[in-house]
């Protein structure tokens, strides 16, 4: 079995695979150990790999070091990946959205696919047919926009996404949630049917922590599926089972 840990802005997702196989997945603040330590104490791991895209608590970093298993710590311009990576600044790019392109090039191989990762920050990734993954843009997420319109207005409040919405809104709080919320869902839509536009054979995940109702043709490839990163870090980890 092999555990992945995925430390992102919010939390710190660990992921159990048996073979391609998720068994679990625990949610974890960044400063809580004790959860990576009972976690591991719950089955017998072999080997990890983690990778984080912010600061990462020393006191966990020492949890992972203690492991009594080969622990990975991939690294978007060093780890090898079983893709091309044709980023210009690979040392710039998250490794969220390297692992994501490698999980869907493993899940969808003839497929050009892309990567919608609604979370902290809303990310659109696309890797081709050709195993090459060609890069991806980024916009801010939901509640990123939320605090910046109370952070950078002197009158508008701070706004809970979930909530009652509208097609127009007749208070400022649902004036703020339909023009975010909608914004974001309209920004998704519009990125697929470019997209699709460009590549006809374009297979769509979407994957990360918020869901929004969005709207599209049954016949159009698109498929939600949360464990797009843990999936790409597994098959990175044994990608490079030889080196541990």
């Amino acid at each position: 079995m092999n555990i992945i840990i995925d430390i992102g802005n919010t939390c710190v997702k660990m992921v159990c695979f048996d073979g391609d196989n998720v068994v679990e997945e625990v949610r974890a603040d960044k400063n809580e150990s004790t959860c990576l330590l009972d976690f591991c104490s719950k089955y017998r791991f072999e080997k990890g790999i983690y990778s984080n895209v912010s600061d990462l608590d020393t006191e966990f970093c020492d949890a992972i070091n203690s492991l009594p298993f080969p622990m990975l710590h991939f690294v978007s311009d060093e780890t090898p990946i079983p893709i091309i990576n044709r980023y210009a600044t690979p040392k710039t790019l998250g490794t969220d959205r390297l692992a994501a392109a490698v999980g869907a090039n493993y899940l969808r191989p003839d497929n050009d696919v892309l990567i919608i990762d609604i979370g902290t920050c809303v990310t659109f990734d696309m890797v081709s047919s050709k195993r090459e993954y060609l890069g991806g843009n980024i916009s801010p997420g939901l509640s990123m926009r939320l605090k910046a319109l109370n952070a950078y207005t002197d009158r508008l409040p701070l706004v809970d996404r979930k909530g009652n919405m509208s097609l127009i809104g007749d208070t400022t709080e649902t004036a703020i949630r339909n023009g975010v919320v909608n914004g974001v869902k309209y920004e998704i839509e519009g990125y697929i049917n470019h997209f699709m536009k460009e590549y006809p054979e374009l297979f769509v995940y979407l994957t990360g922590g918020v869901h929004l109702n969005l709207h599209f043709s049954e016949k159009m490839p698109i498929f939600a599926d949360n464990f797009i990163v843990p999936k790409g870090l597994n098959r990175i980890l044994e990608y490079n089972n030889g080196l541990l």
